[in-house]
């Protein structure tokens, strides 16, 4: 672990005290992502109504420069300048190193279209069948932990042999059964629940940021 990142985690567990109780299956769930991206992998996230914001906020945080400015690789950038001149060099000075996610919830087109033809409830479980690869992760968030169309996605999941993180609340529901890691927050009120999950996938996209980027 480099030292930034070690001071990051210091600096999250003295401020969100609440959360050393689950503290071991979040450094779980970094190293299981980390480990996904090493190998060239990407997740996949899902979630409903407040949690569905959260799937879009993490993709939004790991695509683009959390709290590193991640400048482009020097590799792409040269290729960026020998293709396109002055506009490559100007390009490949605003782009940033992305880590690859997709939130489930965001195909409004395939959503509804499999919603209205199939079935309401399988729609993030079609998307893990078109989208998973061995590498992959899919992180499903729901803060009773009981979301019939997650629970269904983890078992597409699991058919596809893909790891999975369930990010719940306090007794982590059905979903706690069907994941590898599960980051139950400390609550069993709705708003507090989510509260916490703000907190936590916002310390797990530093931490994995962290430690791929240089900068």
């Amino acid at each position: 672990m480099k030292e930034r990142t070690a001071e990051l985690l210091d600096r999250f567990f003295n401020t969100n005290r609440d959360l050393k109780i689950i503290k071991k299956d979040i450094l779980h769930a970094c190293e299981m992502i980390l480990e996904t991206y090493k190998k060239g992998g990407k997740l996949l996230i899902c979630g409903n109504g407040g949690s569905s914001a959260d799937a879009d906020h993490i993709v939004g945080e790991l695509m683009k420069g959390f709290l590193l400015k991640r400048p482009l690789d020097i590799e792409l950038k040269i290729k960026l300048q020998e293709y396109f001149g002055e506009k490559g060099k100007e390009v490949s000075k605003k782009l940033q190193g992305g880590l690859p996610a997709i939130s489930l919830n965001a195909h409004t087109a395939l959503n509804t279209a499999f919603i209205n033809d199939v079935d309401p409830m399988l729609n993030y479980a079609q998307q893990v069948v078109g989208y998973a690869k061995d590498e992959d992760i899919l992180v499903g968030i729901s803060t009773s932990g009981n979301a019939k169309n997650v629970c269904f996605a983890f078992m597409a999941a699991k058919a596809k042999d893909i790891k999975c993180i369930g990010i719940t609340g306090e007794n982590g529901g059905k979903l706690a059964s069907m994941v590898d890691c599960c980051l139950m927050a400390p609550s069993n009120e709705t708003f507090r629940i989510q509260e916490y999950h703000l907190a936590i996938y916002h310390f797990i996209c530093a931490y994995v940021e962290s430690e791929i980027f240089e900068e």
